[in-house]
């Protein structure tokens, strides 16, 4: 095992909090507009309005994520349908919704070196969390974390869609902390692909950031920082390594 480089802040691990799409999730480039598309063409409400409600749809989707961008505030799917004029107490919303979640359903498939990084962990006594920016409620992405089989790993979750902030606020990070149960954040990892939202806000809110740099990041989203963070791996597999070597082991 490598030694401790200056630049690492060894000490114990009580957790490793988890970003979700693009982490946990291999990245995918998506087609961002199509989801709207899919979803207005299978909503049988707005009848021949399907280009004009997809274009709705895609400028309320863009508008809340520049303000999570300006801003730190969080949006939820149902807010941008509703923005967008969608019409959610119609029967056909349920239709819609099947068929945009079908088009994401692809992409959310977890990265298969999950199952046995999240057990390692907890064999070692370290709590496994999760914090991630979305517009997708609790039920759905733990839904996707019981498909595949490690929900019962999971010590705990926050969702930008639940709370007022999105990552990288201080705020985010703390409701993180409160759900593994820790009250000391230099005793938490957090893990994630981008250096704004994950290693720069980890960081921030006293975290030790590991950075996975495998997500083909769009320019549009990207946020210029200066940060370097404290390990950097190539596979999801290696945290557990990261973890041992800052603990001693």
């Amino acid at each position: 095992m490598p030694p401790l480089t200056p630049a690492e802040r060894s000490g114990p691990v009580d957790a490793v909090v988890f970003d979700w799409g693009g982490t946990l999730t291999p990245w995918h480039t998506v087609d961002v507009a199509q989801q709207w598309r899919v979803y207005a063409r299978s909503h049988p409400g707005h009848g021949h309005e399907v280009d004009a409600l997809a274009d709705r749809l895609a400028a309320a989707f863009d508008a809340s994520w520049r303000r999570g961008r300006d801003v730190s505030a969080s949006a939820r799917l149902t807010e941008v349908l509703a923005e967008a004029g969608a019409l959610l107490d119609h029967p056909g919303h349920g239709c819609a919704q099947a068929a945009y979640e079908s088009f994401w359903e692809p992409h959310t498939v977890l990265d298969p070196d999950v199952p046995d990084l999240w057990r390692g962990l907890r064999d070692r006594g370290v709590a496994v969390g999760v914090l991630s920016n979305t517009l997708w409620t609790r039920d759905y992405h733990r839904a996707l974390f019981a498909r595949d089989g490690v929900l019962d790993l999971l010590d705990g979750d926050v969702y930008s869609s639940e709370i007022g902030y999105v990552k990288p606020h201080p705020d985010a990070f703390a409701a993180a902390l409160d759900a593994v149960g820790a009250d000391d954040p230099a005793r938490v990892v957090y893990v994630g692909d981008r250096p704004y939202e994950d290693v720069h806000g980890a960081q921030r809110a006293g975290m030790r950031a590991v950075l996975v740099p495998h997500s083909d990041i769009p320019a549009r989203e990207q946020v210029p920082v200066d940060v370097v963070p404290d390990a950097v791996v190539h596979r999801l597999s290696e945290v557990l390594a990261v973890v041992d070597r800052w603990r001693g082991v």
